[in-house]
């Protein structure tokens, strides 16, 4: 800054002899342009205004730049100093997705072993079967569900290939009533097992009416 500030101050002085002579003083003491010079006046101010110049490019002239080497299209208060910068906003964080549903399995076994399920040798439902299946269709209607596969199994009195349609046709059954309660038929599959599948032993009565069941796999 002492080189610029000779420049602009030698320059000044020189001129202020000369601006000198472009005032008179009344005798009241206020100060007039002298008619007869403001031709010489309007130039030597134009001259003083080019000689405060804007070395930084900032806008601000140096006799009034605090901070003269700001660096360029750097924006700067009035006294030529840069303006405080503060960081972009942070963009709020998009929203986490949704969690995918895991899917809950669950198996209802209907069998002999509770009340009657099937009068004998048929696949017609009997009342205390109806009774549970409507109160199941209240637990398997909402959004959830996503399947049900109801499978009938037979103890292993007859035939293997007899067993087998009888356990099939149980388990539509089951799953005609489970559609009249209101599942859609979309979410219902029905497959037999006969008695391939025993959960207890066929030499027993016990064992026979527990082998003698539906199941309902119900996945959500």
């Amino acid at each position: 800054m002492p080189t610029l500030s000779l420049r602009v101050t030698v320059p000044i002085l020189l001129v202020s002899s000369v601006l000198s002579g472009c005032m008179t003083t009344s005798s009241n003491g206020d100060a007039v342009v002298n008619q007869g010079n403001w031709p010489i006046c309007t130039v030597f101010g134009l001259i003083c205004y080019a000689l405060d110049g804007d070395d930084d490019s900032d806008g601000v002239h140096d006799r009034r730049d605090v901070c003269a080497d700001t660096p360029a299209n750097t924006p700067v208060n009035t006294s030529g100093c840069p303006l405080p910068q503060y960081p972009a906003a942070t963009p709020a964080p998009p929203p986490e997705p949704e969690p995918t549903p895991v899917a809950q399995n669950e198996t209802i076994v209907l069998s002999d072993a509770g009340d009657v399920l099937f009068a004998f040798d048929s696949a017609e439902l009997s009342e205390s079967a109806k009774s549970a299946l409507v109160e199941i269709s209240k637990r398997l209607s909402g959004a959830t569900l996503v399947s049900v596969q109801v499978a009938g199994h037979t103890d292993s009195k007859g035939s293997d290939a007899y067993n087998q349609k009888l356990s099939e046709r149980r388990a539509q059954s089951v799953s005609n009533f489970l559609t009249a309660q209101g599942i859609p038929a979309s979410k219902l599959s029905v497959v037999g097992y006969g008695e391939s599948q025993p959960v207890a032993d066929n030499t027993t009565d016990g064992g026979r009416a527990q082998n003698r069941r539906v199941e309902l796999h119900v996945t959500r």
